[in-house]
């Protein structure tokens, strides 16, 4: 099939829009009889000759793959486990309302037998039948700004430079770390991972290096570089809020070495002394549908374009970020996360940014350093392989390669010109307000609890990322004298093109525990037990979503369904109960790396919070985050609560269990 892909990309280009059109009808026919080519065909037009198509299509194709695809879900028994997620949420009124309405809704030859046939269909004739929905309605559809509400972002160790030339020194090895990374993406070997003895996609690091997140009135899209075509050359460098277009590859081909990156580099600092006035990337900071109607005047212009597009078709963005306001070290964990989160607001970093960017390196003169990625495109599993590569590439040392002389002499960076008519300008005053507005509402805490880290659970027969969740889940109850709507994110890479879904963390184990656990009634054997099987139910939750059997995954499949036929939505989803049990006031995450590092985000609703464990052996880094705005919810109070909460069950198992320590 790539054959007629790489054929039907320069179709039009050389035969017209008619041809075009004839060519299409032949395809049909082919595919009528034969069953192949036009899905193939289609989703390679669309990416290279229709850009002004309102979001990207989604990957009708199924094609053979080593790994398994994403099995359908029994809506019956996932619906089962549905209503058990809401015992801990809703009153015995409104779950009695919704058992009412799930038994009309799974009623013989009703709605939810012919939904499953429509997922069915859908499974066999898509690559995965949940990873498109997922973008769509979570990500492209988000009018929310993507610094916080969406982006994540991963924090690096401090690095030992203290100056200019260390900065550059470091971004220099770093991209040549990225390029290393993408060869080895790119080769015939690929980069084979293994998690519990199965293989994961790598369908992702191929959308990873010259794709962009692009704004629209009603929804994005993401531009990704068409696979049969040569990919980008050049990585686009922010500094003092001016862009530049760096090419990182000879004439030949072959990548710059260390050395002539970091030559290019002082070139670049040598010319972007001065701030732009404008800090036309804070842009990309804004409510989606804002920058979209921004982005659409700003494109009108052609110098303007032709720099959007470099931005957009580089391989990846670093950010040469200026030393930030210094801070105690109890604070140094926490400023710099917001640092990297949002870039400190209109007068700080933020407008050395291209948010829009799958991949955002940032390298700041001051040794902090880390990565923003888009999620619409990225996931962390990937995000964190990747950074695990390019880590290890650049505790090198310095290489002694010499740099080989090009065949052309190397040109140097290209400086991206804007104008900025009034309406731009108008623009960018409103989203400097509205970012800093965002920036001052986040509040941030992190801290590395150091007790004990996942060698302590193991010890106990008991996985960390669960017995992290129970730990968080009794900290909120205290805290707030109830349960609340969580979720974890974990990794589909398992199926062939999974992405990311969500496990569902409370439960009425899990709500009995919380309660018993600081009644003085129980005994703290019967405490122990009922954190053990809090604990058991959490991780047999995560493993039926491992496997595919998603509840929210699932009901999101009943929503796009009813969307795309044009039918009223099932009953159950338009209940209070749906409302409250998506209502996620715990967005929570577990970093799963070797390397020292931690992610964070901000809440996905205003009276909420985000909170991202990165266990090693001996300690736990979390970050914590909320916003002020909402006088219930505090970040540095969950994280006292959740650090007593720890220490209170490390002392029930040792108490019961004194010959374990």
């Amino acid at each position: 099939m790539v054959p007629v892909a790489c054929f039907s990309s320069g179709f039009a280009v050389h035969y017209g829009p008619c041809s075009l059109i004839l060519y299409f009808l032949c395809i049909m026919v082919i595919h009528h009889y034969f069953g192949f080519g036009i899905h193939c065909v289609s989703h390679t037009l669309i990416y290279t000759l229709a850009p002004q198509l309102p979001s990207p299509p989604l990957r009708r194709y199924y094609v053979p793959s080593p790994l398994p695809h994403q099995p359908v879900p029994n809506l019956s028994k996932i619906l089962s486990r549905y209503l058990r997620s809401l015992q801990p949420l809703v009153t015995e009124e409104e779950m009695e309302s919704t058992q009412e309405l799930m038994q009309e809704f799974l009623r013989p030859r009703g709605q939810a037998e012919e939904l499953e046939r429509q997922l069915q269909r859908r499974a066999e004739r898509t690559d995965n039948w949940l990873t498109d929905w997922r973008q769509q309605a979570i990500y492209l559809e988000n009018h929310l700004p993507l610094p916080v509400h969406s982006s994540p972002a991963v924090i690096l160790p401090q690095r030992e430079y203290k100056d200019w030339r260390g900065q550059l020194r470091f971004a220099a090895k770093l991209i040549s770390g990225v390029l290393d990374f993408k060869a080895k993406v790119e080769s015939p070997e690929g980069l084979p991972e293994l998690w519990r003895g199965r293989n994961l996609c790598q369908d992702q690091y191929h959308n990873f290096f010259g794709s962009c997140r692009e704004p629209g009135y009603k929804r994005d899209r993401v531009l990704l570089q068409p696979r049969h075509k040569a990919g980008p050359h050049h990585v686009t460098v922010c500094r003092n809020y001016q862009f530049f277009q760096l090419d990182v590859y000879n004439s030949d081909g072959t990548p710059l070495t260390e050395d002539q990156i970091y030559q290019q580099m002082v070139f670049l600092r040598e010319h972007s002394y001065k701030t732009d006035k404008e800090p036309v990337g804070v842009l990309t900071t804004d409510h989606r549908n804002s920058w979209g109607r921004a982005y659409s005047s700003l494109i009108r212009d052609r110098l303007n374009r032709e720099s959007v597009h470099s931005i957009q078709q580089s391989i990846l963005t670093l950010c040469l970020d200026a030393t930030a306001l210094k801070y105690s070290e109890g604070l140094y964990s926490s400023r710099t996360a917001a640092q990297m989160l949002h870039g400190g607001g209109s007068h700080a970093n933020s407008g050395n940014r291209w948010f829009d960017k799958t991949l955002q390196f940032v390298v700041g003169e001051d040794g902090t350093c880390g990565l923003i990625y888009d999620q619409a495109t990225a996931d962390a599993s990937a995000v964190l392989t990747m950074l695990r590569h390019v880590l290890e590439y650049c505790s090198r040392g310095p290489t002694l390669v010499p740099p080989r002389t090009p065949l052309i002499r190397l040109p140097p960076p290209r400086k991206l010109y804007f104008s900025f008519p009034p309406d731009i300008k108008q623009h960018i005053e409103q989203a400097k307000q509205n970012l800093d507005i965002l920036v001052n509402d986040l509040d941030i805490c992190c801290f590395t609890f150091p007790d004990f880290g996942k060698r302590f659970p193991r010890k106990h027969s008991l996985r960390p990322g669960a017995f992290l969740q129970i730990c968080l889940q009794l900290g909120y109850y205290r805290l707030h004298g109830d349960l609340c709507a969580t979720c974890e994110v974990v990794s589909m890479r398992s199926f062939h093109r999974g992405r990311s879904d969500v496990v569902r963390c409370t439960s009425p184990e899990i709500l009995e525990f919380v309660k018993a656990a600081d009644d003085p009634s129980k005994k703290a054997e019967e405490k122990l037990s009922l954190l053990l099987r809090a604990v058991k139910t959490y991780q047999d939750s995560t493993e039926q979503v491992l496997q595919g059997q998603s509840v929210d995954g699932a009901l999101l499949a009943m929503k796009m369904l009813c969307i795309s036929s044009g039918v009223a939505l099932p009953s159950i989803l338009m209940d209070t109960s749906y409302a409250v049990s998506t209502h996620w006031k715990l967005f929570t995450g577990q970093v799963s790396s070797p390397m020292d590092c931690v992610m964070c985000y901000g809440p996905l609703v205003p009276d909420g919070y985000s909170v991202c464990f990165a266990p090693s052996e001996d300690n736990i880094t979390v970050c914590v985050s909320a916003f002020d705005c909402c006088q219930e919810t505090d970040a540095q109070r969950l994280s006292d609560f959740f650090q007593v909460a720890l220490r209170d069950m490390h002392a029930l198992i040792l108490e019961c269990r004194p010959g374990e320590g």
